[in-house]
């Protein structure tokens, strides 16, 4: 009942030259093929007659069966739910509950009908990168919310230019975000590759037409060929020698072979095993057939993994114990949250309480501004609590953080990293686990055949091959001696070794002849399994091809590879030695047993697998057999043809690493990162693979330990309890299964690591969608894409070690121009607070510093400054230290020292410069008005204002040079370049080429702002200085001392801790001695 369909005498010539649909097909309807044996049904027969037969069971090669009858247990069976059914149902069934005609398709009327009633055959989006949602991504955010409040309450007070000002840093901050965000989208749609354009339909009396596959209808009749992606879910009609590949959906990289006439009794039963079915998004790799479509959009299996991956809510998870009020009190909160920015990566959320923190400390600064003016609320009180309130938030931040990330995207898509949101950015340097596939991220995905051994105990060594499919490249050594093509026709053993890898093989190796012989190249199509084979064979000089044209063989069956019994057959007429011969291959285990080889030998067959698979080696069986001549009648009959089989040798098969995983594997360990295989391949082949690139290295902790390797059904089998008991989790897990990893996710994150997740097949997406950095394949599905945070466009590991050494190094700049503004913000606060004892004529405190030139220390001269340190280069350390804690964030408790401590001391050394000018040489004599303009009593505080001014300026341009580094020194920030105790000062300012220009702007910027007339007096309300040039000098000098001796005090304290560290660990070694 679940034997597959054969096909039987086959053209030999169309059996390879692969020119029409690919693999194998039959002779064709016109007659001029050789007639078919009438015992063997669906043997070059037409389209009806091929439906008529293949809607019957076949045993072999022979309807035995009679046409089933409909299982009364699917009675409830409707167009609804048929989905969900299809697999166990006949075709007759299908095609009565759809409505169909399985010869003549729907009419075109029917069809518009159905797409009307269903829908387009498409899946609905998760929100995708519709202009509007990348839009309001930018305005939610607490930080932008403030500033907003900022521009009302200037255009409140009529104070225009101001309100102007923070207008336009708002609309540059949407602006810039909105782009980057946009591009990032759009370069992610044009990896969506799955979609079938269009596809090829039955409908109105029989005629085959294209449509679109979006258009395709429940019922439909598709006609599938070799290379076409499946448009749907579809129940097959007919196929021949049809294979699938499936790896996207079900994890499992062989190829699927599929028999219409198959019919499960299993309701449940794998997606891998419905060989009568093939699933949307999936390639036709082999072979042809037709179908009738059970399910199209959202209720196809891509569809259903698609609605799985939807953003979840936190109150939607039924695993999650909350009482009504509460699930009620969070679906209050949930757009509140969203607004402000409270959602996303660590750093997102903690900007955006620090953005709401800033909101309350303006607030609070403005109520003191009030307070001390006894609440008299006149305009020139509410513009300076407005000053005081603005000098408190960074106005520049979003700005600066934006540029800092989309050079950052830049950077990571020049490294084959492509970002859909740039505040993944900075996650994935935090990172502190990666869960990664193996085959064609770790590995090439590019199997080689490697060893073999014959019958004899002979090997057979594969040297020098590079390239899995140019036959051209490698040598073939028989014991050590190098294997002549002319020695195999003379040798019985290897001749029938060739043989079989060459015949029992559905992949084609050809070779594209270019314009001279050194750009010829070489392409295959195929499994990569039977392509490994094909060109060992071919190395050999014994391709397919060139055996059955030097021995005029013919083609008479072929039993297709049945995942369930582990083996394909097929039978050759016209072998030099008479008869008929078989060929089979398939795994050891089922295949050892079907020999006649006795019990002494298969042991020693399966330790030398064992061997092979410790080697990393998937080891393929070979076996053939001489049928007699009066049996040839009986080559459909899979279970005659395949016994009494000779043993003819073993192949072991390799998939290499890529060249740059060992090195990235060893770069994660030294960045104190650990990488975790899952995957679906054998124990052994995983286990050798992670010892080959460093996984199960002896220096990474747990590698030694009992659960460092582990097959998938024991860990599933665990309770969450006993998982979190184990010292360490597993480094390689086999056997996976898409739930497997989202277990494994699990498991980390409740031990607080922070976890990057690989996939690229549909089945990988919920994975994928809750790993905190979900990282997807460029070559994977389109829900895989739509659910990660980035996208690897070139499928290579070393690709996301460049993402995380990007993503430190942009954590680390952003710590530095966090610094840098909020040193400025201190400053002006300290200066603004203090100046409200700096009372005029009428009793009216002065602003120290004027509405417009708070707005352009913040938004011009500290911007680019900014900037400038959001490009600082990867400092030497970045991935030779662990990944900073997550919860911490960039507000440490050093950085939120070092900014009080240098705002502190930066707004000091302008108050100090303000009454010196103000009180010291002048009389104090603050003048009438001077807040709004300029008149006859303004001069003293004028100048007073522009000597504190330019002093900001001055010292926030060369604090820009100090925050290169937290703790060493303008003068020495490279301790371990250039001669030893040497200076490293031009070095310091000049590597950075655009914080260097930045900061010559900023000393620069001050003079044209003081001396150009009108500019200076109307615009920023100060007035052009002379001796005060002397203050500003000095208060640079004095700025630069007070940092150096801090950065001193620091270095001195890590060194004292790092040497009572050592000297803890010194006493603690000879206590235990």
């Amino acid at each position: 009942m679940e034997k597959p369909s054969v096909s039987s005498n086959v053209d030999v010539e169309t059996h390879h030259s692969n020119t029409h649909h690919g693999g194998i097909v039959p002779a064709d309807d016109s007659g001029n093929g050789e007639e078919p044996p009438p015992d063997i049904p669906n043997a070059g027969s037409s389209y009806k007659e091929s439906v008529q037969v293949n809607s019957m069971h076949l045993d072999g090669a022979r309807s035995t069966n009679p046409t089933p009858s409909i299982n009364p247990s699917h009675g409830d069976v409707n167009d609804e739910n048929i989905y969900a059914h299809a697999h166990t149902l006949p075709v007759e069934q299908v095609e009565s509950i759809l409505k169909t005609d399985v010869v003549n398709g729907l009419t075109s009327n029917e069809a518009a009908r159905r797409l009307e009633v269903y829908g387009p055959n498409c899946l609905k989006s998760s929100g995708g990168f519709t202009w509007w949602d990348i839009l309001v991504r930018q305005v939610s955010n607490s930080l932008t919310i403030v500033l907003v409040i900022a521009m009302a309450l200037s255009y409140g007070t009529q104070d225009y230019i101001e309100g102007g000002v923070i207008t336009a840093v708002i609309c540059l901050n949407v602006v810039v975000g909105f782009f980057q965000d946009y591009r990032a989208e759009q370069t992610i749609a044009s990896l969506q590759a799955l979609a079938a354009p269009d596809c090829k339909v039955i409908r109105d009396g029989g005629r085959e037409e294209t449509v679109r596959s979006k258009d395709v209808v429940l019922g439909d009749i598709v006609t599938l060929s070799h290379g076409s992606t499946v448009p749907a879910d579809i129940r097959l009609i007919s196929t021949v020698n049809m294979a699938d590949a499936e790896a996207l959906l079900t994890g499992e990289s062989k190829l699927a072979p599929k028999d219409s006439c198959f019919i499960s009794e299993k309701l449940e039963l794998p997606l891998g095993d419905r060989r009568n079915m093939v699933y949307s998004s999936t390639t036709v790799d082999r072979g042809r057939g037709t179908g009738i479509v059970v399910a199209t959009g959202m209720k196809t299996q891509v569809g259903n993994v698609a609605d799985q991956v939807r953003p979840k809510l936190d109150d939607d998870d039924p695993k999650k114990e909350m009482s009504t009020a509460a699930r009620y009190g969070q679906k209050a909160l949930r757009p509140i949250k969203s607004a402000l920015g409270l959602t996303g990566t660590p750093l997102t959320v903690k900007l955006s309480w620090f953005a709401l923190f800033l909101l309350g400390l303006a607030i609070l600064l403005a109520v003191i501004v009030f307070s001390v003016n006894l609440w008299d609320l006149d305009d020139e009180t509410v513009i300076y609590g407005i000053c005081v309130a603005v000098a408190v938030i960074p106005e520049s931040l979003i700005a600066v953080l934006t540029i800092t990330m989309a050079v950052g995207a830049k950077a990571m898509a020049r490294g084959n990293v492509i970002v859909r949101q740039t505040k993944s950015l900075e996650a994935i340097g935090g990172v502190t686990d990666i869960c990664s596939d193996k085959t064609g991220t770790l590995t090439q995905g590019k199997m080689l055949a490697r060893k073999a051994m014959l019958p004899s105990g002979r090997f057979i060594v594969v040297e020098g091959e590079s390239s899995p499919v140019d036959p051209t490249v490698g040598i073939l050594k028989v014991d050590d001696v190098h294997l002549q093509k002319e020695a195999i026709f003379h040798d019985l053993e290897l001749h029938r070794f060739f043989q079989i890898i060459a015949l029992c093989n559905l992949a084609q190796v050809n070779e594209i002849q270019g314009p001279n012989e050194a750009n010829d190249s070489w392409t295959a199509t195929g499994e990569s399994t039977e392509i490994a084979l094909q060109v060992m064979a071919m190395r050999a000089g014994s391709g397919k091809r060139d055996t059955i044209a030097g021995e005029a063989m013919k083609l008479l069956a072929e039993h297709d590879f049945d995942s369930s019994i582990k083996r394909m057959s097929i039978v050759y007429e016209g072998d030099p030695n008479g008869g008929t011969t078989v060929f089979t291959k398939g795994a050891t285990e089922v295949l050892l047993p079907l020999t006649n080889v006795d019990e002494a030998t298969a042991n020693a067959i399966s330790a030398q697998v064992e061997a092979m698979a410790a080697e990393g080696l998937r080891v393929i069986c070979l076996a053939h057999r001489t049928m007699a001549h009066e049996d040839v009648n009986k080559v459909g009959d899979r279970a005659f043809v395949e016994q009494s089989l000779e043993f003819a040798g073993i192949v072991g098969i390799y998939d290499p690493p890529r060249a740059e995983s060992e090195g990235a594997v060893r770069r994660c360990q030294i960045a104190g990162i650990t990488v975790h295989m899952v995957t679906g391949d054998h124990l052994k082949t995983a286990t050798t693979i992670a010892r080959e690139i460093g996984i199960l290295a002896p220096s990474v902790p747990g590698s030694s330990g009992p659960n460092a390797v582990m097959l998938a059904t024991d860990f599933d089998r665990m309770s969450p309890e006993e998982v979190d008991a184990m010292p360490e989790l597993p480094l390689v897990l086999a056997r996976c299964a898409p739930e497997t990893k989202s277990r494994m996710l699990s498991a980390l994150k409740r031990r607080g690591k922070y976890c990057a997740m690989t996939g690229d097949g549909v089945n990988d997406a919920p994975a994928v969608k809750s790993a905190d950095v979900g990282v997807a394949m460029g070559s994977g599905s389109d829900v895989s894409k739509e659910s990660a945070d980035m996208v690897i466009t070139d499928d290579n590991f070393a690709s996301i070690i460049s993402a995380i050494r990007e993503g430190r190094r942009l954590f680390d700049n952003i710590r530095k121009f966090l610094l840098h503004l909020l040193i400025s913000n201190i400053a002006q606060v300290v200066l603004l607070l203090v100046g409200l004892a700096f009372k005029d004529r009428n009793d009216v405190s002065v602003f120290p510093l004027s509405p417009l030139e708070i707005l352009f220390a913040n938004l011009v001269s500290s911007s680019f400054l900014a900037i400038g340190l959001g490009l600082e280069e990867g400092s030497a350390d970045v991935m030779t230290r662990p990944p900073h804690p997550m919860q911490k964030g960039v507000f440490t408790a050093e950085l939120i020292i070092d900014k009080f401590i240098y705002g502190t001391c930066m707004g000091s050394l302008c108050l100090v410069s303000f009454v010196i000018v103000a009180y010291g040489v002048g009389n104090g004599d603050l003048g009438d008005d001077c807040n709004h303009s300029y008149n006859d009593t303004c001069g003293l505080t004028y100048r007073a204002r522009g000597t504190a001014y330019s002093i900001l300026t001055v010292l926030l341009s060369v604090m820009a040079w100090e925050a290169k580094h937290l703790d060493f020194g303008l003068f020495n920030m490279y301790p371990n370049e250039g001669k030893r105790g040497g200076l490293s000062f031009f070095s310091t300012v000049t590597r950075n080429r655009f914080l260097f220009w930045a900061v010559m702007a900023g000393l620069v910027t001050p003079f044209p702002i003081i001396y150009i007339p009108v500019v200076n007096r109307i615009v920023f309300r100060h007035s052009a200085l002379s001796w005060e040039w002397g203050l500003v000098f000095g208060s640079v000098v004095s700025f630069v001392a007070l940092v150096e001796s801090w950065k001193a005090v620091k270095r001195a304290r890590k060194a004292r801790k790092v040497r009572q560290n050592d000297d803890g660990g010194d006493e603690k070694s000879a206590a235990s001695v």
